[in-house]
Formats: structure tokens, C-alpha cells, sequence
């Protein structure tokens, strides 16, 4: 089993992908980690803050529907079924 990704609006375009399965990774900053490797700097740049690793508060990073700034934030742990959605700030009228 694997943790699923879902990607939305810019990341999306980025990734060229709707999601994406990964296996061994144990949270959420290794999770990016790895989709950074898989993705490049494009992803990495709309993800963290210029030469930090600090997220950007613009991202939303959901697991299981949860937030991840209430749950334990970068160290959140995941485990195999997870699922994970990472999007930008969602506006409407």
C-alpha cells in the first residue's frame, strides 16, 4: 500500500498529474521531499519559501481532510492509505 497525492490547480500543472502514489515515507516534509525529487525545483518553489525549507503559507496540505497546521504541521506522520491533497488558497463568490 502507498500514500496517494492528490494535486490541485497550480500543482497540478506543475506535476502534469492528478496524483501520485508514494511509498516510504514516514511525513509529510519527507513526503515533499520525495515529490520534490520527483517534480524539481518548479514544485519546490511553489511549495517553500525562497532558500528555506518553510512552507509557504499559501499552501494547503490536507491529510485524511485534516490540515496539517492542526495536526503536527511538516511532522505530521503518515502511513500507508493516507491520503494527502496539496492545493493553493481556495477563493469564491
Amino acid at each position: 500500500m502507498a500514500i496517494i497525492v492528490k494535486f490541485f490547480a497550480n500543482f497540478r500543472e506543475i506535476t502534469g498529474k492528478e496524483q501520485e502514489s508514494v511509498e516510504g515515507v514516514g511525513n509529510v516534509s519527507s513526503l515533499l521531499d520525495e515529490l520534490v525529487r520527483r517534480f524539481g525545483d518548479k514544485l519546490a518553489k511553489q511549495l517553500y519559501s525562497p532558500g528555506t525549507r518553510e512552507l509557504l503559507e499559501t499552501v494547503n496540505i490536507l491529510v485524511n481532510c485534516k490540515g496539517i497546521r492542526l495536526l503536527c504541521g511538516l511532522n505530521t506522520f503518515l502511513k500507508d492509505g493516507d491520503g494527502v491533497a496539496i492545493f493553493p488558497p481556495v477563493s469564491g463568490g
